[in-house]
Formats: structure tokens, sequence, C-alpha cells
């Protein structure tokens, strides 16, 4: 069965930091490129990050760059995302994708077929 199950998530102080990781189990991990995406309260989800099958190509939100990092790990079938400077702007459920096949890394919601159940993240103002 094809899953993804997020962790990680928690509450941090503004400036704080959190990794987020995500295991990938029930299928070919190592050819799917893989996303993080995130909805705050009352807002649309929205792309954060992506990283390609290879590890050669890269997506982050204007708003994350310097912050965030993605990263994968294919020997594990794990993808992460280290957190830094965290704001209260960050605060929101944080989901993990992987595209459909043969699909590009992009930061379009509908270039993803597996979603995980997400997980929180909060950061007080």
């Amino acid at each position: 069965q094809e899953q993804l199950v997020e962790s990680g998530g928690g509450l941090v102080q503004p400036g704080g930091s959190l990794r987020l990781s995500c295991a990938a189990t029930g299928f070919s991990f190592d050819y799917y490129a893989m996303g993080w995406f995130r909805q705050a309260p009352g807002k649309e989800r929205e792309a954060v990050s992506c990283i390609s099958d290879g590890h050669d190509a890269t997506y982050y939100l204007n708003s994350v760059k310097g912050r965030f990092t993605i990263s994968r790990d294919n020997a594990k079938n794990m993808v992460y995302l280290q957190m830094n400077s965290l704001k209260p702007e960050d605060t929101a459920v944080y989901y993990c994708a992987s595209t459909h096949p043969l699909f590009y890394c992009s930061g379009f919601e509908a270039d993803f077929g597996l979603w995980g159940q997400g997980t929180q993240v909060a950061v007080p103002s």
C-alpha cells in the first residue's frame, strides 16, 4: 500500500528550528519527486519546497528561502524539511507529497498524487 507518513511537527518559539520527516512506503520512492506543502488556518494549501528524484532540482517558496532546506535519503525512503529561523507565519499543517509518475518537481499541487496526513507546526507570536 502506497503511503506517506509525516512526523516531527510541534510547538516551537520564534527563531527556533524543527525537522520534519516523511516516510514513504509501498512504491519506488527513488523514481519520484517529493514535495512539502503547508496549509495555514483559513488559507489555501501552498507549496513550500520540492526535490527531484535525483536530488538535482529544488523549489522553494520565496518566504522560506534561506531558512528551509529539503533533502532526501533514497536508501531509507525518507524526505526531510529542515526549518530554521521559524516565524509565526510558518504556523500551518505541513504535508508531504509525491508527484505523479514521470512528473518533474514543481510547486503545483495538481502534479502530486500521493499525500500524507499532515503534521502540525505551531510558532506562537
